[in-house]
């Protein structure tokens, strides 16, 4: 039974997608059958597996808004056991079509549930957002993997984060918990890096990872050619990090 993880955070740009890829693609390439559900109307994970998310017939959006199930829309990607509920244009329109549906706040969890036994796990791409796609998604999820960028914004918007996860526990999944926090886009030349790092490091105490993500240019060309870094290029910095990123998660499963 698969364990079913959002990883999310408010703040566009802090490597939120490219976590979810890349762990989702090594926790494959261990040999756990992972599925990846891009919910994120951009459809940047989508993109980064290398799919077309303008000519893509089969998506999320299916699920969500035209009740759908998830198996009839899940496709294998060039990752050996791992596939992907992928994202395509429609889902742009997704969050006002589903104000108007009932139990809005649950259909990918009732859509995921029927799918988890076939996975190890079940990693939720969010959008940038608090809005109903990722509700959904935190409804789902077992738990939530933050990624935070190492800049001066970063805590910023971790309170109201905070807050609203807290929300949802106390209404909708009371179960729901942060699997750990993964801080990205590190610059061990800034003196502002290290410190954000050790306050991130203060306010999460146990949940932080100890792997860090660094700045890397392959990981950022990555997307561009529709491959995980592991397939784009294995032995570069970005690359190794996240594979130990990825064995440390596992390890504390």
């Amino acid at each position: 039974m698969a364990k079913i993880i959002a990883f999310t955070n408010k703040k566009g740009g802090v490597g939120k997608t490219t976590t979810a890829v890349n762990m989702a693609a090594y926790c494959a390439e261990f040999g756990k059958r992972v599925l990846l559900v891009d919910i994120d109307s951009q459809g940047n994970a989508t993109t980064a597996l290398g799919f077309s998310k303008s000519s893509l017939k089969k998506s999320v959006h299916n699920v969500l808004v035209e009740d759908d199930s998830a198996s009839a829309n899940i496709i294998p990607t060039q990752v050996k056991l791992l596939d992907i509920l992928p994202a395509n244009v429609d889902l742009s329109g997704a969050e006002v079509d589903l104000v108007y549906k009932r139990n809005r706040e649950r259909i990918l969890k009732e859509a995921l549930d029927k799918v988890r036994g076939n996975y190890d796990y079940i990693f939720i791409d969010c959008p940038p957002s608090l809005g109903l796609l990722t509700i959904n998604a935190w409804v789902a999820a077992d738990s939530v993997i933050i990624p935070l960028q190492s800049e001066y914004f970063a805590l910023e918007g971790v309170s109201q984060l905070m807050n609203t996860i807290a929300l949802v526990r106390q209404r909708l999944n009371p179960t729901l918990s942060i699997e750990g926090v993964v801080i990205t886009m590190y610059d061990g030349r800034a003196l502002i890096s290290k410190q954000i790092a050790a306050e991130i490091k203060k306010f999460f105490k146990n949940k932080l990872y100890e792997i860090i993500i660094p700045r890397n240019i392959r990981l950022a060309e990555a997307p561009s050619y529709g491959r995980p870094i592991l397939m784009y290029d294995p032995k570069c910095i970005g690359a190794r990090a996240y594979k130990a990123l990825t064995e440390e998660f596992l390890s504390k499963q």
